[in-house]
């Protein structure tokens, strides 16, 4: 039986894996409280709070400005 925070694996690990970014990348680029908990916790589908995932999303632009992904591209619930 699957838990409720348990949500699958989501689109992020397969774009960060195609945008060659790892977690600490991330970390890295983010000016917010971004940890790599946060972005480890949604690379394997556990639920996130929107202001988590917003942070990601932050992260990701920061690192990548080009990319014209939205938060709908990460998660898929």
């Amino acid at each position: 039986m699957t838990e409720k925070n348990d949500l699958g694996a989501q689109p992020l690990d397969d774009i960060m894996t195609r945008l060659g970014l790892s977690n600490h990348d991330l970390v890295s680029a983010s000016t917010q409280q971004l940890t790599h908990k946060m972005v480890g916790k949604g690379r394997r589908g556990k639920w996130l709070t929107l202001k988590a995932q917003q942070k990601i999303l932050t992260a990701i632009l920061a690192a990548k400005p080009d990319a014209k992904l939205t938060l709908r591209d990460f998660f898929n619930y």
